[in-house]
């Protein structure tokens, strides 16, 4: 078309692009030129020009290029889609800037105005259809490509993020004109605002809209928008479109949410809200609930709608209301959001009408009810809704006490993220309570009580005065009647009433009688004293009645805390982490409300800080920095002052285990610089001149001072040490040799923690030590050269004393021998790979690259490594086995006194002498095992025989140690250690589950038929024990298999006549040990075994434990048919009625809930067993058989109970008899035996617990 004719058509928007091409009507543009993709380059030059000439009209004559890019576009080159972009945007901004001035004008020509609506149509549609393109574009290219690679990462399309929010400015620039009059009659065609509103619902379709980065461009959509809603009738289009979005793309929810909030409060149209709550509204359960239905896009657009304009969605939430009855419990959840948002932002306070309360009171009823919804992930939100509320001091104080009691309900609730959101809401209660800061039912009960019967007492008081009350009433009501109508006929008659027939008036009024009622005067007498006295009294009764109202509520409210206080404490020790750590806020926050017992669960959570899980441990711990270490004071001392008073605090009246847990604590806080730059004065003060005096002061600096060091502080450096001459072991080897010679009770604690100092943080420690050892045994020699001398002039002699010396002597010659064994193990160890790596590393440097790549090849063969450290730990092997018990070796001199002291129990009976020489003496065995070798037997009678059970207790622990380092010499020996599972004392039958615990699960001991003796300790009298011998068992059944291949062998040694157990103590040990076994596979097997086992019992008693263990098996169909075919077994022993009922037991449990076609065969069999049992087999026992079964019997109660050997059966005999005969060995093969581990652990320290009495 010709410029001079350019107005003589019109531009319709097609439907296609395509179709501009095609001919249309009469007066219609159609693009006449299709530009090859070569030529664009010369025609965008042109378009330029023009633009820079004729301004933006110049679209009307450059269409054809502009439509021909958009047609190219996949072809053409990147720079004439940056051009064209860059074009079509001016031309926009230029209309936007002229058409102002023609929009104003009233003398406006058609031809002009349809110039002018052209090119705005043009122009338009060319930019809109150009940013889809490259839109599309831009998205295949960011899905292709990955971050950070090639052009798509920034340069490429011309930074396209900055250029789309070009294009929306434009937009906006124009459309917020009102450039409806260039339209005939303003009625602005629906392509046009389609072709605008496609554009941006396309950009809004990109995956990176919501992000942080895209928000300009969201901005600019929402206003575009918002433009085309208010003034160019896109309400209803809208409406759907955000509907149809969020079906497909649910980043948009939070977009449309804040776009809707927008159009509804910055455009006005709040109508929009609801034509899209409607459309959600009408969407049908079945249609929620169905997968890709969009409802989590649904539910939370209406809950970040509900917080943006939460005022706008009460006139539609009845729409919303119907969906809490529906499947989808994701728009259960929402629509609870959103009455929360209401109850928070719209209908709080105490200024809402009848209408507002009403709404409150009926969406609280709502959120209630959901409390208990079915699904639990509704309940957790409704709970988590409740503590938002509670937050925000919105919910109604009537309220409270129902909502905590549901709250504390839901403490039992099924579900973890329900228990979390219950506990989070009673935090909330706690921390927002409206009733006290200290809640305490026991201090709140006498002040109730108090109020309440001063409440009845002006009750009673006020009670007489209603007549009087009600007269005054009355007169009041006939002022105001008089008052209101005077001309009454009723009135007529005041002005002759006189004054002293008032009293008769009112007498009659009060008698009933209407027709004198005439007779008032309106001259009453006064009263307003008595009056005023009056309504005095009734505002201190209301006061009263509020007061009493007050203190029950927060009764209640306390009662409701405390109950709860007792459920989350449990929750501490829960296996889920989450739950924990709620349950750890929570007992922070009552203690700091400081609710009655709230301390309780700050205690109970203490030994939390053990925690394998970091997540529990960093809880607990900065539970308590936040209560007990968060100093207040204005300067550094008064804040250090406050911190001291806090932990000593908590030290008061503590416990062992609670004082380890606090330093575990304080350790963990602590700073090692603290430490460091206080040494001198931690010397000085703890260490110094007056160490003996406080030997537990001095003990717990030393354990402070150890916290520097590199073992507890890993270094890859150089190790951190000081010189032998430093100040800190002058103290301290002073300070224990000076306490050998002395009776303190803290010295060996001490002295224990001060040798472990040495050897971490001194240079050559073991000089140190054999200094220490030469000094401390020639004080201990002069004071018995002393008391030898004293005793030629003296008749009182007390050789107590010097026992106890020599027993502190013989403590510390024992730990410098542990910790010198440890020092070379890991210390010297240590600093020999170091030095080895640092030289290997400086070879490596220095070696040709041929050299180089062979010993890579051995590296990684692994020759180079495994040979150098081999070598160290032959070493170090050789150095324990020849030079530490060497004869110029000092540890030497005191090897054979304690040999002496252990082997002469009758001369030397002290219990503390006897205790540390034993203690000594295990530790000199971990030194090598020649030295073990050496000594074990004497250990093991130490062990059996001592007369002090802290003696054997120590003993069982320091075996514990010397099965961990030399297994193969300990081997043989086991069955010694099992045995003192049936000692006569607690201790140490405690003692020796424990350690016998520790060396079965970490799998040192091989698991064996002594099991059994643990098994005894399920039923022992003392609980502790019968708890320990439980977690073992708990333990082992991790193990696969471990307690299946053990049950044959411990019910053959527990049946045995000779151990003398019960039938009630047997099945009470069966039980829980069949309680591990869960595997049909297992079950089936053990019924065979135990079915075999009745051919060689011999005893009625045996019989009936067998069947007793059968009957405890879960059995299923396959288990039974094994019973079926082991009939053989134990048929002729079905007239003993220990056998035949708990074989009853058994087809009675298979009998529940079995097929018909099972049931059946179970009845067949309990038919067979009962006629077995009346009638009795052909080949029943004779007469004899019997007499002597009874003989058997009789002789085993009087056998003497005594550990059993390793089950072997054989004949009974009389005693003196030799047994010459022996029946075959009835063991029990397993299929499933675990293979023998021959590896050695690494030696493990176990603190020793010395107790003695000097």
């Amino acid at each position: 078309l010709l410029p001079q004719n350019r107005m003589s058509w019109d531009f319709f928007l097609p439907v296609c692009v395509g179709d501009l091409v095609k001919t249309g009507g009469i007066n219609q543009y159609v693009v006449q030129d299709v530009v090859p993709p070569k030529q664009l380059p010369s025609h965008i030059s042109k378009f330029k020009a023009a633009l820079r000439s004729q301004g933006p009209l110049c679209i009307l004559e450059h269409f054809d290029t502009g439509y021909s890019v958009l047609q190219h576009c996949n072809s053409v080159e990147l720079t004439v889609k940056e051009d064209t972009l860059e074009l079509l945007v001016q031309v926009v901004s230029g209309l936007a800037a002229s058409l102002p001035t023609l929009l104003a004008s009233t003398s406006v020509s058609a031809a002009e105005r349809k110039e002018k609506l052209n090119a705005v149509k043009m122009s338009v549609f060319l930019l809109c259809k150009l940013t889809e393109t490259l839109e599309s574009y831009s998205c295949r290219q960011s899905i292709v490509t990955a971050p950070g690679k090639g052009k798509a990462s920034g340069e490429g399309l011309l930074q396209w993020d900055s250029e789309r929010e070009k294009v929306l400015q434009a937009l906006v620039q124009l459309l917020q004109l009102d450039i409806r009059s260039l339209w005939n009659l303003s009625l602005v065609e629906e392509e046009f605002t389609s072709c605008v509103t496609c554009c941006c619902y396309k950009l809004l379709e990109n995956p990176t809209i919501s992000h942080v980065k895209s928000k300009p461009t969201r901005d600019c959509i929402i206003h575009l928008l918002g433009i085309l809603i208010k003034k160019y009738s896109h309400l209803l289009g809208a409406s759907v479109k955000v509907i149809q979005l969020l079906q497909h793309f649910e980043q948009l929810s939070s977009v449309f949410a804040q776009a809707v909030s927008v159009w509804s409060t910055e455009y006005g149209v709040r109508a929009i809200i609801g034509e899209v709550i409607r459309e959600i509204g009408q969407k049908s359960s079945e249609e929620l609930a169905r997968e890709g239905s969009g409802v989590k896009a649904f539910a939370f657009f209406l809950s970040e709608l509900s917080a943006l304009v939460p005022d706008l969605m009460i006139p539609n939430i009845s729409v919303l209301i119907t969906h809490l009855e529906g499947e989808s419990h994701t728009m259960r959840v929402a629509v609870c959001e959103v009455l929360g948002e209401i109850l928070v932002h719209v209908l709080c306070g105490d200024r809402l009408d009848e209408s507002g309360k009403a709404d409150r009171d009926r969406f609280f009823d709502t959120l209630q009810e959901h409390l208990h919804d079915t699904h639990s992930h509704v309940r957790a939100r409704v709970l988590q809704v409740y503590a938002r509320i509670v937050n925000s001091k919105a919910l109604p104080l009537c309220r409270y006490s129902e909502v905590m009691e549901l709250a504390v309900g839901r403490l039992m609730d099924k579900s973890i993220n329900v228990v979390k959101s219950a506990i989070q809401l009673l935090a909330a209660f706690i921390a927002h309570n409206p009733y006290s800061c200290k809640l305490s039912s026991a201090d709140l009960k006498k002040p109730l009580e108090k109020e309440m019967a001063k409440l009845r007492e002006m009750k009673e008081k006020l009670k007489g005065q209603e007549p009087g009350k009600n007269i005054l009433n009355a007169i009041r009501l006939c002022i105001r009647a008089h008052t209101c109508f005077p001309e009454s006929e009723m009135f007529a008659s005041l002005s002759t009433l006189t004054t002293e027939t008032l009293m008769d008036t009112l007498a009659l009024i009060f008698k009933g009688k209407a027709c004198d009622t005439a007779e008032l005067s309106q001259n009453l007498p006064s009263t307003p004293q008595k009056e005023g006295e009056q309504q005095g009294e009734d505002g201190e009764l209301k006061k009263q009645e509020m007061l009493v109202q007050y203190l029950r509520d927060t009764e209640t409210f306390a009662l409701q805390v405390e109950r709860a206080i007792s459920v989350i404490n449990t929750m501490l020790y829960w296996k889920t982490t989450s739950v924990v750590q709620e349950a750890v806020q929570f007992c922070v926050t009552v203690c700091e409300f400081s609710v009655a017992n709230s301390i309780s669960g700050v205690r109970k959570m203490l030994p939390l800080v053990w925690s394998t899980d970091a997540a529990i441990k960093d809880a607990v711990v900065q539970a308590y920095r936040r209560l007990y270490l968060n100093p207040q004071g204005d300067t550094i001392r008064m804040k250090a002052q406050t911190l001291v008073d806090s932990l000593s605090e908590l030290m008061v009246d503590a416990s062992l285990g609670t004082i380890q847990c606090l330093e575990e604590i304080v350790s963990y806080l602590a700073e090692r610089e603290v430490v460091l730059s206080n040494l001198d004065t931690l010397c000085s003060v703890a260490v110094g001149e007056k160490v003996t005096e406080d030997f537990l002061l001095a003990r717990d600096t030393v354990i402070t001072i150890c916290s520097i060091t590199d073992h507890v502080r890993q270094s890859k450096g150089a190790p951190f040490r000081l010189p032998q001459d430093h100040q800190l072991f002058t103290c301290l080897t002073q300070a224990i040799a000076e306490g050998v010679v002395m009776e303190d009770p803290y010295w060996q604690s001490f002295m224990e923690h001060a040798v472990r100092l040495i050897y971490f943080l001194a240079e050559s420690p073991d000089q140190l030590c054999s200094r220490l050892l030469q000094r401390s045994a020639r004080l201990l020699l002069d004071q018995i050269l002393c008391q030898h001398a004293l005793n030629h002039t003296s008749t009182s002699f007390s050789p107590a004393v010097s026992c106890v010396c020599l027993a502190q002597l013989l403590a510390l010659c024992g730990c410098v021998a542990f910790w010198q064994v440890s020092h070379l193990e890991r210390s010297v160890s240590a600093e020999l790979r170091r030095r080895r790596g640092e030289t290997e590393e400086r070879e490596e440097k220095e070696k040709a690259p041929s050299s180089k790549a062979k010993s890579a090849m051995e590296e990684e063969l692994g020759l180079i490594g495994a040979s150098a450290e081999d070598t160290e730990a032959e070493l170090i092997r050789k150095i324990c086995e020849t030079e530490l018990l060497a004869e110029e070796n000092l540890l030497c001199a005191f090897l054979p006194l304690l040999v002496k002291v252990c082997s002469s129990p009758g001369r030397y009976s002290h219990p503390q002498l006897t205790t540390a020489a034993c203690l000594a003496l295990s530790q000199y065995m971990m030194i090598s095992p020649s030295v073990c070798e050496e000594n074990i037997r004497l250990m093991f009678t130490v062990l059996e025989r001592s007369a002090f059970p802290v003696v054997r207790a120590n003993a069982i622990i320091a075996l514990g140690d010397l099965t961990v380092r030399f297994p193969n010499i300990l081997e043989p020996w086991t069955q010694n250690l099992y045995a003192r599972l049936s000692d006569e004392v607690p201790s140490v039958r405690q003692t020796a589950v424990t350690v016998l615990t520790q060396l079965v699960l970490k799998d040192v001991l091989k698991v064996k038929g002594q099991v059994s003796e643990v098994a005894v300790l399920l039923i022992d009298p003392e609980p502790h024990i019968t708890s320990l011998a439980l977690n073992f068992f708990n333990e082992l059944a991790t193990k696969d298999n471990a307690i299946y291949n053990l049950l044959p062998d411990i019910i053959s040694r527990l049946s045995d006549p000779e151990r003398g157990m019960s039938s009630e103590d047997f099945n009470t040990i069966m039980k829980q040990l069949f309680s591990y076994i869960t595997k049909e596979r297992q079950t089936e097997s053990l019924v065979e075994k135990l079915c075999q086992r009745f051919r060689t019992a011999k005893t009625e008693r045996q019989w009936c434990d067998l069947a007793t263990s059968l009957s405890l098996l879960s059995m299923c169909e396959r288990g039974f048919k094994r019973l079926q075919e082991c009939w053989e077994c134990y048929s002729d022993k079905l007239t003993e009625p220990g056998v035949y009922q708990p074989l009853l037991n058994i087809t009675a449990k298979l009998r529940r809930g079995a097929k018909p076609q099972f049931k059946a065969q179970i009845d067949e069999f309990e038919k067979r067993l009962t006629a077995v049992h009346t009638r009795g087999l052909e080949n029943v026992e004779s007469p004899e058989m019997d007499d002597e079964n009874q003989k058997e019997g009789g002789s085993t109660d009087k056998t003497v109970m005594r550990t059993p050997l390793p089950a072997k059966g054989r004949p009974r005999t009389k005693r003196g008899q030799s047994r010459k005969s022996k029946k075959p060995v009835i063991t029990f093969s397993s299929d499933e035996e675990e293979d023998e581990e021959g590896e050695c652990c690494h030696c493990t320290v176990l603190v020793l617990c010395v107790e003695c009495n000097s």
